[in-house]
């Protein structure tokens, strides 16, 4: 199945998304929280939305819906750095002996063709298509063979990050957490439909020039082992996402610099996922405010 979260007459739901549109689940579901609270009710609240999509007075058009990041405040937002060979070659550093996290502040997430800002106090603004592991299970000390139980879906992520901000901090958390910098979507996307994530292709195009072509059996850590690993250190909790790292092609790598400017429009496609599009545009005033 494909989960979503979705606005629809100014109500935030959860659904599976369908060639033929979105069947809504219960709506004690409905909230912004709703996925996570979904997630946390396990099998039963899947099967009873399995049950429902088949009905064709069940759905709602795709038309009259807007489809939001499919979490919109996960408890934990994490990265990985150098997780790919061919991207650890571009950067011209040394292959990790351990996996390297960083958090993504959650205020940085958004969904589908959200706008991301490209702030005011840096050009440096770069895209990384990523695949995105959404925890289902409340979790510790998860063996990586036991690691797949744990996983309710996949999802999108473009890990957004300022450069010169992310280089000022050894956690690299500054440059990876601006507002609007943690496009997620545009749905999550259940692991019997997947199949072998290790086997999934990722593209990421900057209006119609493709910069990033790779595939998932080239993570240096996979997903499995990367939740064996976190879990030993902390409770994952349903909701919880986890980037998986990028390939080459980001733009910090190009010469001259491939930076993401206003009017550009960044898209990344995961097999068996579907894509997620974004437009930039400048930092508006509105951006600064005190409530």
């Amino acid at each position: 199945m494909k989960l979503a979260s979705y606005n629809y007459n100014n109500t935030i739901s959860v659904g599976a998304a369908t060639e033929n549109g979105i069947c809504p689940a219960a709506e004690e579901y409905n909230g912004n929280d709703g996925m996570i609270r979904f997630l946390l009710a396990g099998e039963s609240a899947l099967n009873e939305l399995r049950n429902k999509i088949d009905s064709p007075s069940n759905l709602l058009p795709l038309e009259v819906t807007q489809l939001l990041a499919p979490i919109s405040k996960p408890n934990k937002f994490f990265g990985v750095s150098l997780n790919y060979a061919d991207h650890i070659v571009e950067t011209g550093l040394d292959k990790p002996e351990f996996p390297t996290f960083f958090n993504k502040q959650n205020s940085c997430v958004i969904g589908p063709d959200d706008v991301i800002h490209r702030p005011k106090v840096s050009e440096k603004l770069d895209y990384e298509g990523e695949l995105g592991i959404v925890i289902g299970k409340r979790c510790r000390h998860v063996s990586r063979e036991q690691a797949s139980s744990v996983i309710a879906g996949y999802t999108i992520v473009n890990d957004v990050s300022v450069r010169d901000w992310q280089m000022r901090s050894h956690t690299w958390t500054l440059g990876k957490s601006f507002d609007t910098h943690g496009p997620v979507g545009p749905w999550i996307v259940t692991p019997d439909e997947i199949g072998d994530a290790q086997n999934l292709s990722i593209k990421t195009w900057v209006n119609d020039e493709l910069r990033q072509n790779f595939k998932t059996e080239n993570m240096v850590f996979d997903c499995y082992y990367l939740i064996e690993y976190l879990s030993q250190v902390m409770t994952l909790e349903p909701g919880d996402i986890i980037a998986t790292g990028t390939g080459s092609g980001v733009g910090v790598k190009m010469k001259p610099r491939g930076y993401m400017k206003p009017g550009d429009e960044v898209k990344i496609e995961i097999e068996k996922i579907g894509f997620l599009k974004n437009p930039i545009i400048g930092e508006p005033e509105s951006s600064s405010f005190i409530d």
